[in-house]
């Protein structure tokens, strides 16, 4: 299969270099502002953004366990619990929407219920914390807001829907079966250690990106002071890990730390350079005219959110891949809800995971999950459209 891949990946850049006409002023305009958004993204989001939250997605991976959430899924288990984790699992997972579907079908058919599964097959990949840092970073803090709140009650409507919908099917089902799960290791350390660590790295993030905003004072002040308060809780930071973690943790860390570097920045930057090359940066066209995506997707019509939900659906986008995208969309004329149209339908669901997903529960709880996912979607995207 790896063969097959570099053999796709070696006559793809023959024919690319065979027959794109370089000399065309319009490609060479898209291929300049492909590296111009690169290079945008490379000095202001990686060093400040992407980089702290690979440590932060790297410390949830590592000292996270997914068996202590998992466990909450069972058909026994109480369901306020059950939905509760679920919807928010993906800020511990750290997926996309290929990945959550091994851990989907292993609890489904271990006996967990059809609507926390489903809740934990949309908010995996929806709410990757990754995924809310950035979009709220390049995108706007309102959209990122909107993501994460948006996906957490996505999910908990979808999976009790789906509950609902299929009750007696599911009774019948989970009567003689229940999540078992093996035993989690005993915590080494209190909780409240493991809350402060984790509170001292986000602190750490939003400090080092607090922005100038004359309007409010008290932001003002605190922008003036940031890396102070950024240098203090770094230097916590350090004796924390001093104090209380092994050589042993440490190192695990950073092999967790470094996997998700090396698994997503490829993948981003390559997404950066395409949606650059094909739309440009905000405020300047590349290769697709402006004109396009404005009749498409510009403006807050049903007929621009539900384009956008369904687009999202059946497009495949790897980890942070869309944020890029959506960048050079919205620049080009896209309206903020088919924006978010886009973020709550698509990382979710792609025509690949649609496929796995049907060999799990079937045809028609497919096409159910599908179509709670777009109508949703198309819904949210209009009412955010309207308040923003």
């Amino acid at each position: 299969m790896k063969e097959r891949y570099k053999l796709l990946l070696i006559l793809s850049v023959f024919l690319g270099a065979y027959f794109v006409p370089f000399k065309s002023i319009k490609i060479q305009t898209a291929l300049i502002e492909s590296f111009l958004m690169i290079q945008a993204y490379a000095r202001e989001h990686v060093l400040l953004c992407l980089v702290p939250a690979f440590f932060i997605a790297g410390a949830i991976a590592n000292f996270v366990s997914q068996q202590s959430v998992i466990k909450y899924f069972g058909a026994k288990t109480n369901k306020f619990l059950s939905y509760s984790v679920a919807s928010v699992s993906g800020t511990i997972l750290a997926v996309c929407s290929c990945t959550i579907l091994p851990l989907f079908a292993g609890i489904y058919k271990r006996g967990a219920g059809i609507g926390p599964a489903t809740t934990f097959l949309y908010s995996g990949p929806a709410i990757n914390v990754l995924a809310i840092i950035l979009t709220a970073r390049v995108l706007g803090l309102e959209l990122g807001i909107a993501r994460a709140l948006g996906a957490i009650l996505f999910s908990v409507v979808i999976g009790l829907s789906m509950h609902f919908i299929f009750y007696k099917e599911e009774r019948g089902r989970n009567t003689n079966a229940d999540l078992v799960i093996p035993e989690e290791e005993k915590e080494i350390r209190p909780l409240w250690k493991i809350v402060l660590y984790f509170a001292v790295m986000v602190g750490i993030f939003i400090f080092a990106n607090w922005g100038r905003d004359e309007s409010i004072r008290i932001w003002q002040m605190i922008y003036k002071i940031k890396w102070y308060i950024t240098g203090t809780l770094l230097i916590i930071l350090i004796g924390i890990l001093y104090k209380w973690f092994e050589k042993n943790e440490l190192k695990y860390w950073a092999v967790s730390t470094w996997g998700f570097a090396k698994q997503i920045l490829p993948l981003l930057f390559a997404g950066v350079l395409v949606a650059g090359f094909l739309l440009g940066r905000p405020g300047h066209q590349a290769l697709i005219p402006s004109q396009w995506i404005e009749k498409l997707v510009g403006g807050n019509t049903f007929r621009a959110n539900f384009f956008a939900s369904v687009s999202g659906a059946l497009m495949y986008f790897a980890t942070l891949t869309e944020v890029p995208i959506l960048q050079g969309l919205i620049g080009s004329g896209m309206g903020k809800g088919p924006a978010l149209a886009l973020l709550l339908a698509g990382p979710a669901l792609s025509l690949p995971n649609m496929l796995v997903i049907r060999s799990v529960i079937g045809a028609k709880k497919t096409l159910i999950y599908i179509l709670l996912v777009v109508v949703m979607a198309t819904f949210s995207g209009m009412i955010f459209g309207t308040l923003f």
